[in-house]
């Protein structure tokens, strides 16, 4: 089932404690269509300079995205500058060069817009709304946002969570927009506006989910080696979504199943600079990784019994 994705495609210049690169290809949309092209076909609406380089169309091509929606306009590319510290869940933002991004008006293809699942990457709102708004066919609708639009544009992100199934946030973005340091009441507050879920991405801590059917919890998979954090909250979504539209349904078991692989598929993310890990991710890496997650937090039924038995002789020595 087809994915269509509006929202950034960049060149990054990024520095952690592993190094540096400058200008590699990067941005919100980028990160999530190689992630969710893992799973099924993806349609990207975004826009770039005629400064983009070659070889970033090429790559998003070779891996199932089409590109008709990405318009390539006179002028500069998005970019941004970061720099990360010994600290790798948050990055200090050097500078930002909006540029073309700056007039982004999505022109949804009119053949996409009868795409089944949709997702509204880190755009401004009143953007999102619109598209949400134009893709009224969409069966299965998502978004992510950001700290600038909470603060700038609450309403209308607002009004955006209130219109999609699933709304993807940092915790601390989380806090922010429902003004609540504790974390279940503030999902409850985005859940009270109507979606079915909100996954709360914890970076180096894995990822929560709080839905109308429950809660669940998965941690991080455990990376050697962690090079480059920027686009793994982008994989993550990229992976979810991919896999929920690779999914007979769309039920709350299918949602538990989709944040397993969107946590694999962010762990391969960070162990390169730029897209360059996701890119030449196979399927099969991120089964045998999957599988290796589930194994590290299952209980094997023995183990289980053995811990209602403890319980239970607990209970009786109170008595």
């Amino acid at each position: 089932m087809s994915v269509l994705v509006v929202g950034s495609v960049a060149l990054d210049t990024v520095e952690t404690p592993a190094g540096r690169v400058t200008e590699a290809v990067g941005g919100s949309a980028t990160y999530f269509s190689l992630a969710a092209s893992l799973y099924g076909p993806v349609r990207l609406v975004a826009v770039v300079g005629d400064d983009f380089p070659q070889r970033g169309l090429t790559m998003l091509r070779e891996r199932r995205v089409d590109l008709r929606g990405l318009e390539i306009v006179p002028g500069r590319t998005f970019r941004w500058v970061g720099r990360y510290g010994d600290d790798l869940n948050s990055a200090e933002t050097l500078e930002t060069q909006l540029n073309v991004f700056a007039q982004f008006d999505p022109k949804i293809p009119a053949d996409f817009r009868d795409t089944p699942v949709l997702f509204l990457a880190n755009i401004d709102p009143e953007l999102q709304l619109r598209v949400v708004k134009e893709i009224r066919g969409a069966r299965f609708t998502a978004m992510d946002t950001m700290n600038f639009w909470i603060a700038s544009k609450r309403d209308v992100v607002t009004e955006v969570m209130s219109s999609v199934d699933v709304v993807l946030v940092n915790e601390a973005e989380l806090r922010q927009y429902a003004q609540n340091r504790n974390l279940t009441a503030a999902a409850r507050q985005v859940l009270d506006l109507g979606p079915r879920a909100v996954v709360v991405k914890k970076g180096e801590y894995g990822c929560a989910v709080y839905a109308q059917d429950g809660y669940f919890a998965v941690p991080a998979y455990p990376s050697e080696q962690v090079c480059d954090p920027t686009g793994a909250g982008d994989s993550f979504a990229g992976a979810f979504i991919g896999s929920l539209a690779n999914s007979p349904d769309w039920s709350w078991r299918a949602i538990r199943r989709a944040v397993l692989h969107g946590s694999v598929v962010a762990s391969f993310t960070i162990e390169s600079f730029s897209v360059d890990r996701v890119v030449a991710l196979q399927p099969e890496e991120v089964d045998r990784r999957l599988r290796e997650l589930v194994s590290f937090t299952q209980i094997e039924p023995e183990w289980e019994k053995g811990l209602i038995d403890a319980h239970q002789y607990t209970a009786q020595a109170r008595r």
